[in-house]
């Protein structure tokens, strides 16, 4: 592979260029790590070893895809609306996926040495100014869902999500920075989120209607957990500060299992909801959940969370969600056997599957079961020979059932440099971590 890259940028000869790109594409990675397993599917080093090189080049080449054409030098923030080579389709910028850039950006630079470069840091914080200035709004613990190219407001959401990611782009900023501010803003936001979603949510404008039932959402409780853990961090005097919040939160995410499915709704008491609402499970968040509950788990050393965490939240999801005909896992699905209201439902989508590379190595990390890492691996090969884009860099987001590029844009309005990165950079933190164990 080394010597085929070589002929390619030395000759630039069209057919060496081709077969050097299959050789050395994750996909073709990724099969051939998966014929090299053992048979009793435990990691060796080697594995883990290519699996570590594996995921370092791919994440190398998501983010120059971002590092290239999303910054906008001069408004500030992010034009993440992007095409599959990285051309700007669209000047939008949506509150959520900016604080989301900022976050990722923040975490790499404080994470990995290879991203604390000046530039990393200036893009985080000119990220993070445009969102004190232009989509948290002045006066008020509320931000825009989505802003005009310049910072104009177009769009104010009901929903407290991208008030969450902005708390946690504040959290990781004040970790790169110093800058007290940054935290202040955090705490404060952080502070207002767990008001709305724990105790009343009516500042944030939605109606309570005389038909409508008590229901909570699978999102809630699963973000405001990641957020919370993210804000926290290892600072055991955070930890205790906020141990009735983490404990509500995961108690919430808990009472969505009902034995076998993960139910998006529940009552707030946790009882079974009717209707198709009641009947929706969505495999993406309850997997995601599953890896939260993981890192909460190993915070506290809580074995049975931990057991929970694998067993209820990313066994039994990753079993139901898989398309046993063509593959991958589905976007949404009903619990009776009825076909989902959700036109998508069947689609492939990038951030189910970079939740489940997560989630498995995660459990194998936990339990040191072969299944578990074999799981991974076959993870491994469906996201990475379905999703990534070796020519442009970044991965397609929207597939067809048959795993088919259904939208070619790599950037919109709910996908950004999140879920991929932050994939990538979580898997790569815990294979070196297996890698230290191994060795």
């Amino acid at each position: 592979a080394n010597f085929l890259s070589e002929i390619k940028l030395v000759y630039r000869e069209p057919f060496i260029c081709s077969i050097a790109r299959q050789l050395t594409s994750p996909a073709h990675l990724c099969s051939s790590l998966a014929h090299a397993e053992h048979e009793n599917n435990m990691a060796t080093a080697e594995d883990i070893g290519k699996h570590i090189a594996l995921f370092e080049r791919e994440l190398e080449a998501v983010m120059a895809f971002w590092t290239a054409h999303s910054h906008d030098s001069k408004h500030g923030g992010f034009l993440h609306c992007l095409t599959e080579s990285g051309e700007v389709f669209d000047t939008i910028k949506y509150g959520w996926v900016q604080g989301r850039q900022v976050w990722m950006y923040a975490k790499l630079y404080n994470t990995l040495p290879t991203y604390k470069t000046p530039e990393m840091l200036e893009a985080a914080v000119r990220g993070g100014e445009f969102l004190l200035q232009h989509v948290k709004l002045h006066n008020e613990k509320r931000c825009y869902f989505a802003v005009t190219e310049e910072g104009k407001p177009l769009q104010l959401q009901r929903k407290p999500y991208t008030e969450l990611f902005f708390t946690m782009a504040m959290t990781e900023l004040y970790r790169a920075t110093g800058d007290s501010k940054y935290q202040e803003e955090a705490t404060a936001m952080l502070s207002q989120v767990i008001h709305w979603i724990r105790v009343d949510d009516s500042g944030l404008g939605r109606p309570k209607l005389a038909g409508s039932s008590p229901s909570q959402e699978l999102g809630r409780p699963l973000i405001l957990l990641n957020v919370l853990n993210e804000f926290c961090g290892a600072d055991e005097t955070l930890r205790k500060k906020y141990a009735g919040d983490l404990e509500w939160c995961v108690q919430a995410v808990l009472n969505h299992h009902d034995g076998q499915w993960v139910r998006e709704h529940v009552s707030p008491e946790g009882n079974l909801l009717p209707g198709s609402a009641g009947r929706l499970t969505t495999p993406g968040h309850a997997i995601e959940a599953g890896w939260f509950l993981l890192q909460e788990a190993r915070a506290r050393g809580d074995v049975d969370l931990q057991r929970r965490a694998i067993s209820h939240f990313i066994e039994q999801p990753c079993g139901y969600g898989w398309d046993k005909e063509h593959g991958g896992l589905f976007y949404f699905l009903d619990v009776g056997g009825h076909s989902p209201v959700q036109l998508e439902w069947s689609m492939k989508l990038w951030w189910v599957h970079s939740e489940a590379l997560v989630a498995w190595l995660m459990a194998y990390q936990s339990s040191g079961r072969g299944e578990h890492w074999k799981a991974f691996v076959d993870m491994c090969q469906y996201t990475f020979s379905k999703f990534s884009d070796p020519k442009h860099g970044e991965w397609y987001g929207y597939l067809t059932r048959e795993g088919k590029i259904n939208q070619t844009y790599k950037g919109g309005p709910f996908k950004g440099c999140f879920h991929i990165p932050r994939s990538l950079l979580y898997c790569l933190m815990t294979l070196r971590e297996l890698q230290t164990t191994s060795s």
